[in-house]
This record gives structure tokens, C-alpha cells and sequence, in this order.
């Protein structure tokens, strides 16, 4: 820290500064929170942030920072006091750091305001405003303030009430000792993994230990996002992993409780492969919708208005975040049936909780979209054609195909296209070459539907119409053949799957696109990994083979998508994405 006597000599500082570091300009005369100044200048998010009297820039904003500071310089006298001209158009604009954001923000660097609430962040002109600004300081605790501000503005009802109260505590806990966001996010995948592993011994002790284990895997997870919040420790390597982990802690899980199942004589892998299916396809419902309407104009829907009604009274707001069966329910459910009950009944409860679950959020939606009159983006269009995952067969029909015309035609012909391929699974004789044909026919359908932008009211449905449709016939194709270990040969191939169609969401949301082209090819698209199967279910009938080829499918997958996943979340192309909002 260096003390500048004016603006001019506080060019010749930062200028002097090593490149590569963040620096900061904050007026002496400020007063106020600690709290305040950190949260406008140590959170790593952001180029430019600013609050009252205080100004930080990271390296990419450096140079636009000494810009402004040069040109402020130039107007005002290198000697000139740090207050400008009581004309200015705001109080915190009347400060050096104030009038360099201003300044910062006309250039087109943006400059981020934190929200301070209660907390004080002040320049006093005088002994009377310094005065009341001292006393309004000292009546407000910054640290109760800090506690409460990292526990996540929006989440379910077991969360708030039965897990934030303390693990903020936790949270606190863990920053005076000097632990990362990014560790406590491990310790609870581990913390997971042993509780798979306890509830994959098959008996009741296991199964309590499960249960016990999976909680406090829960409250870890939970003490991860409140230490980054409490500490402003984000990092885009801790965004991916929170992104990540939670799905395969949940999945590790589920094949723990069907291992478990099998050595007390009960197979329960269809069940736990089914839970699976219906988890992720419920997810990219939420996630399509959301990004179909990510930056839509003209909202009128009267469903919108009505939710937001709804919103404003106090119990319906936490009614409707459970019937939704947010992760801190679902985990809180899983745990108590895991240590009362067998695994058979857990999943029955998933699944049906899940089923109402999707079938409560999804007509939500579809009202919403068939009541809607918005305009979709081309970004928006970009971004379920990137979730629909298209490989190289789709894509080679829809290069060849008339775009088909229609308000509701790609959803239709996604429809058409995914009940074809599931029917065929389910109903046709098990390893006939009509299956293939049926794959076939997907595959053509497939490509219809992605052959002209997805703009219509309810296009959003063509990514969750294929995660379905391949999720579901790898289950049924793999039950049906009687094949030893073939169903967790497929629940292993659904997770890697699975796994890249969440690495593919959470790039959109971080405005970096999806995968590169080259990986969607690589591993064959929706459509050419529904077709192999049903190709290798067909040549591989009641053969031990086609355990052998999902498995070979599943670790092929898996280390082609960890690899290229791996590589892009810890590049510096990779974006700082929180899951403020969603309750997974």
C-alpha cells in the first residue's frame, strides 16, 4: 500500500506497478466497512469493480485504468484535490475513484457495483458527514452482514432452514484456517464416495453410515459456496468442480445402493439407471428453457405474471420450491430411506418424486412458452442447437434436408423421432434388425428437426425430446438383453453421457459456447451413439459382448469428454459460473 500526495502522482504509482497484478485507488478520507471494501475490491470475478471512494482493477482493466487516471490527470492538475466540483452528478463521482469509474465505463470497460445493503462505504466532506458516517458505520455488525450474505440468496426449504444456520459457521470456520472453497468441495466428494461405498456393503450399518455420511456430504457441499461468498474466493476451477461434483456424488451413490441391493439378493440397477435418466432429463428441461428464454424480449406471458404473484406470498415461495425436489430434499430424502428402508424403496421414492417433479416444472413451462409472445435471439437458437448435441449423421441430413416450416414442427418431428426409437427398443423383438431401422429412422427425424434455427415457441423441448430418447433406449436395450452386468455397463455409459451434456450446459452459461465441434464428433452425437447401441444390440444378442462393448463405449466417452473437460476448465478461457439461482 502507497500513499499518493495527488492524481498525478497516483498515475506514476500504478504505472509503476508489475503488470500482472490487481491494483486499487481508495481515497483516504474513506470511511466505512471492511466488509465494503471487500466485497468492491478483492472479488476476483470482475475487471473493474467500485464502491463509494474505492476503485480496484485487475490486469485486463490496467491499461484502461491509467487511461482514465491520465486523462482525469490532464482535466483537473496533476495537484488538483481529490474532490471534483460539487456539480458532478453524484456524490461518489465527486472522488478520484468515482470519477475514474465514470470515466472507465464511457471508454466501455465495465465497471461492477456491488450491492451493499446495510453496510457503510462513504468519502466525508466534512467533520459533520464524517461524523454520521462513523456512527452509521459502527451500528451496523459488517461481520453478522458477511454471515449472512454467503448463504445463497435463493434456495430450497431443507437448505435454508436445516443446513445454512450453521454451516455459514462452518463456512467461517474454514476461511480463518486458511481452507479453499476448492478443498472443502473435494472433502465432500470424498466424504460421498465413502457413503457409496458404505451403502454398496448391503447391510443395515452400512446403509445408517450411508445415510449419516450422505448428509454431511450435503452440509459440505452447501460450506463450499458459503466459504467462496463469505471469503470471495471464486475461481473458475472451483466453479466447475461445484458444477461437476454434485452429479457424480449423486450418481456414485445410486450405484453404491444397487451394489449394495444385489448382495442382499435384490437387482435394482434398472431402477437406479432409471433415477438417473429422469434426473438428468428433468435438468436439461430446466436448462433448455432457460436458455431459450435467456435474453428474450416482449415476456407477456400471464403464466410469468402469475408465478410472480405467487412469489410475493411468503409459503407458496417455499411450497414450490419443494415440490420441485431441489437437491437439499432430494439428498434429505435419499439419506433417511437409505438408513430406514431398503434400496428398492429409495428409488421407487426418486422416482416418483422426481416424475411429479418434472411433471409440475414442465408444465409450468409449457404454459408459459404457448402463452408467451417473445422474440427468440439467434444466441438463444445457437444455444439449443448446441444442447441438442447433434453429431455428424444428424448434421449430414439437416445439410441435405428443407428446413421443415412450422410454429411447433421441430418439437413434433423430435417427438416423432424419439417415440420411434423408444417404442422400437421396447416393443420390437430384442436384437431384430428393426430396432436398427428404428435407429435409423431417429437418425433422420434428428436431423429434420435441427435443420432450420430453433425459434419457435416451443423448440426448447427438442434437447430434452433426444436426452430421452438416447438415455432411455441404452436402459431399455440393456435390460432386455439379459446380458450379465450389461445394465451397469449402461448406467456407466449414461454417465459419461450425462457428463458431457452438463459440461456442454454450464460453457453456454458462462458465454463461451459449447464443445468443440471435433468432440461432438468424436464421440458420434445423440443420434450415432443411440444407433451404435442399437447396432451392437442387434449383432451382440445374449452375448456376453455387449456388456463388453458398453463398457468399451462407456470408457472411450469418458476419457475423450474428462479430457477435453479437464483442459478447458482449467484454461484462462474458462468462465467463473455460480449457481447463485438454481437448486439443482
Amino acid at each position: 500500500m502507497q500513499t499518493a500526495a495527488d492524481a498525478g502522482d497516483a498515475a506514476t504509482l500504478l504505472a509503476a506497478v508489475p503488470a500482472g497484478r490487481r491494483v486499487a485507488l481508495v481515497d483516504p478520507r474513506f470511511v466505512g466497512h471492511v466488509h465494503a471494501l471487500r466485497l468492491g475490491l478483492t472479488d476476483p470475478r470482475f475487471a473493474a469493480a467500485t464502491v463509494p471512494g474505492a476503485l480496484t482493477a485487475q490486469p485486463e482493466a490496467r491499461g484502461a485504468l491509467l487511461r482514465a487516471l491520465r486523462r482525469t490527470t490532464a482535466a483537473v492538475g496533476a495537484g488538483a484535490p481529490v474532490v471534483a466540483p460539487e456539480t458532478d452528478p453524484a456524490p461518489e463521482d465527486r472522488t478520484v475513484p468515482g470519477r475514474i469509474a465514470v470515466a472507465l465505463e464511457a471508454e466501455g470497460t465495465a465497471v461492477k457495483r456491488p450491492e451493499l445493503g446495510s453496510l457503510t462505504a462513504t468519502v466525508p466532506t466534512d467533520a459533520g458527514a464524517r461524523a454520521t458516517a462513523e456512527s452509521a458505520r459502527d451500528e451496523v455488525d459488517d461481520e453478522a452482514v458477511r454471515l449472512r450474505s454467503a448463504v445463497k440468496a435463493h434456495d430450497g426449504f431443507f437448505t435454508t432452514f436445516a443446513i445454512s444456520p450453521y454451516s455459514r459457521y462452518i463456512a467461517r470456520w474454514c476461511a480463518r484456517r486458511g481452507l479453499t472453497p476448492n478443498q472443502v468441495t473435494t472433502a465432500s466428494l470424498i466424504t460421498a464416495l465413502v457413503a457409496a461405498g458404505a451403502a454398496a456393503t448391503g447391510t443395515r450399518g452400512g446403509y445408517v453410515a450411508a445415510g449419516i455420511l450422505l448428509l454431511v456430504s450435503f452440509v459440505l457441499d452447501c460450506t463450499d459456496g458459503q466459504l467462496a461468498r463469505y471469503s470471495l474466493q471464486y475461481s473458475t476451477m472451483g466453479a466447475w468442480l461445484d458444477a461437476t461434483f454434485d452429479r457424480a456424488k449423486e450418481y456414485a451413490y445410486y450405484a453404491g445402493l444397487a451394489i449394495g441391493a444385489v448382495r442382499g439378493g435384490d437387482d435394482v440397477w434398472v431402477l437406479a439407471l432409471g433415477a438417473m435418466v429422469l434426473q438428468a432429463c428433468r435438468h436439461v428441461v430446466d436448462f433448455s428453457f432457460n436458455e431459450a428464454n435467456h435474453d428474450a424480449v416482449a415476456n407477456t406471458s400471464p403464466t410469468a405474471a402469475l408465478s410472480d404473484k405467487l412469489d410475493s406470498v411468503g409459503w407458496t415461495v417455499w411450497a414450490r420450491r419443494m415440490i420441485v425436489l431441489p437437491i437439499g430434499e432430494r439428498w434429505a430424502m435419499i439419506a433417511v430411506l437409505t438408513a430406514l428402508t431398503t434400496p428398492r424403496i429409495v428409488f421407487y421414492a426418486l422416482l416418483i418424486g422426481c416424475a411429479l417433479a418434472a411433471c409440475y416444472t414442465t408444465a409450468g413451462r409449457l404454459l408459459r412458452s404457448l402463452t408467451r409472445r417473445a422474440s427468440r435471439t439467434d444466441r438463444a437458437a445457437q444455444a439449443l442447437a448446441d444442447l441438442a448435441d447433434s453429431g455428424p449423421l444428424a448434421q449430414g441430413v439437416a445439410a441435405v434436408a428443407p428446413g421443415l416450416r412450422g410454429a411447433f414442427t421441430a418439437p413434433a418431428v423430435a417427438l416423432l423421432g424419439t417415440l420411434v426409437m423408444i417404442g422400437g427398443a421396447l416393443f420390437l423383438p430384442y436384437g431384430s434388425l428393426l430396432t436398427v431401422a428404428a435407429a435409423a429412422v431417429y437418425v433422420l427425424l434428428s436431423g429434420l428437426a435441427v435443420a432450420r434455427p430453433l425459434k419457435g415457441a416451443l423448440d426448447w423441448l427438442v434437447p430434452p425430446f433426444f436426452r430421452a430418447a438416447e438415455y432411455v433406449t441404452i436402459l431399455v436395450l440393456a435390460a432386455r438383453s439379459d446380458v450379465p452386468h450389461a445394465v451397469p455397463a449402461a448406467f456407466g455409459l449414461v454417465s459419461a453421457v450425462a457428463y458431457h451434456h452438463y459440461d456442454t450446459v454450464y460453457r453456454i452459461r458462462g458465454g463461451t459456447g459449447a464443445p468443440p465441434q471435433w468432440l461432438v464428433r468424436t464421440i458420434g452425437g445423440h443420434e450415432g451413439r443411440t444407433a451404435l447401441v442399437a447396432v451392437l444390440a442387434a449383432v451382440l444378442t445374449h452375448a456376453s459382448g455387449f456388456t463388453t462393448a458398453l463398457t468399451a463405449l462407456a470408457v472411450a466417452v469418458a476419457l475423450v469428454v474428462l479430457v477435453e473437460s479437464i483442459r478447458f476448465w482449467v484454461s484462462s478461457s474458462a468462465p467463473a459460473v455460480h449457481d447463485e439461482g438454481e437448486l439443482a
